[in-house]
């Protein structure tokens, strides 16, 4: 195996980890206004991700980071092309980190109000966006050759919102509204984790309709590669062993599924590129492959030794994090619910 197939294969793990992990942060977010009957329970609902959404999220800094080392012409195409939806996701992340931060600094509704309708907002963004972007990199965007004889995308950000990639946006955002549902019913208790249940199955139902559409569109259009074909099954499969895992109650198993279903529907993406990492619609002579848009042995080779003394350590960190924070997070542990700090020094300053 090549150096750049090793590190087409680390690219999409990496995208991997950060949509089972990430995917599960903007579910909860997006729960906000279905689970939060009040602002106790939107502060469990928060807390539940408080202590790793941060870490999550580092994953798509070093996706971004190896697809800008290992293969430039790829990162520079992407991001060239798809620049108002990637910013687009890049402000909503940093949007959703400041009301993360900032919601519970001070204890008047309408200023927790704001910053939940931000997170709603925020979460909602990159989970529509995402997908949009992935579908449309498998599909085929308009590159052709500029006058350096570099390849460029042509095209614009309304050739973007075509039915195939707005069906995979729709896929991943009803994806993590379920991957995040099931990661409450685990990690909460009481009524709020009865109702997470109960929209896990209802939005499961969704999303078991909108993937078997996409995948379906994406066999029969683009490509019936046998990996393809294979990973559409193990999407399947593992969806409704989730389904049937959160009917019966087993949270744990339930939330395992659906991250295996995230794991194997990205897999499928990538699956349906290689050797590709972006097709042109123009004409396959304008195909970004993982030979033409890699960077040199050298710096795939330098980049193979990090990546193999760092992303263990990198792993363990995350895994003993997890496990620190793995108990259920209940209203009764919620203190002075409606105070902040910013209360505490209002109160200070008007002595």
């Amino acid at each position: 195996m090549q150096l750049n197939e090793i590190w087409f294969l680390i690219v999409g793990f990496l995208f991997i980890g950060y949509f089972v992990l990430d995917g599960f942060d903007f579910g909860v977010g997006m729960s906000l206004p279905f689970l939060g009957k009040d602002d106790t329970d939107r502060r469990v609902l928060i807390n539940t991700i408080g202590p790793v959404w941060d870490l999550n999220e580092t994953w798509v800094l070093v996706a971004g980071a190896s697809l800008f080392a290992a293969f430039p012409e790829w990162y520079a195409s992407l991001f060239s092309g798809f620049y108002l939806p990637l910013f687009l996701i890049l402000i909503s992340l940093i949007v959703r980190g400041v009301a993360f931060e900032y919601r519970s600094k001070y204890g008047k509704a309408e200023w927790r109000s704001r910053w939940d309708n931000a997170i709603v907002i925020a979460s909602f963004i990159p989970a529509l966006l995402w997908g949009v972007a992935f579908a449309n990199i498998v599909r085929g965007v308009p590159l052709e050759k500029s006058a350096t004889g570099a390849i460029e995308y042509a095209g614009g950000f309304f050739n973007l919102l075509n039915p195939y990639a707005l069906l995979g946006g729709l896929t991943t955002l009803s994806l993590f509204v379920t991957h995040g549902a099931f990661f409450l019913a685990l990690k909460t208790d009481g009524d709020i984790r009865v109702r997470s249940n109960a929209i896990g199955i209802k939005m499961g139902l969704v999303t078991a309709v909108l993937a078997v559409a996409f995948l379906s569109w994406t066999l029969a259009s683009l490509t019936s590669k046998s990996s393809v074909v294979t990973g559409s099954l193990v999407v399947v499969i593992s969806w409704l062993a989730a389904l049937a895992a959160n009917y019966k109650g087993r949270e744990g198993w339930a939330f395992v599924f659906s991250g295996a279903t995230i794991a194997a529907f990205v897999s499928t993406l990538f699956f349906a590129l290689y050797p590709r990492v972006m097709p042109s619609s123009l004409g396959s002579q304008f195909d970004l492959t993982i030979n033409n848009a890699s960077s040199t042995p050298y710096t795939l080779k330098v980049m193979t030794v990090v990546a193999v003394i760092m992303t263990p350590l990198v792993l363990i960190y995350q895994g003993w994090t997890y496990w620190v924070f793995r108990k259920r997070v209940s209203a009764s542990q919620i203190s002075n619910p409606e105070r902040g700090i910013l209360d505490t020094a209002t109160h200070v300053l008007h002595q």
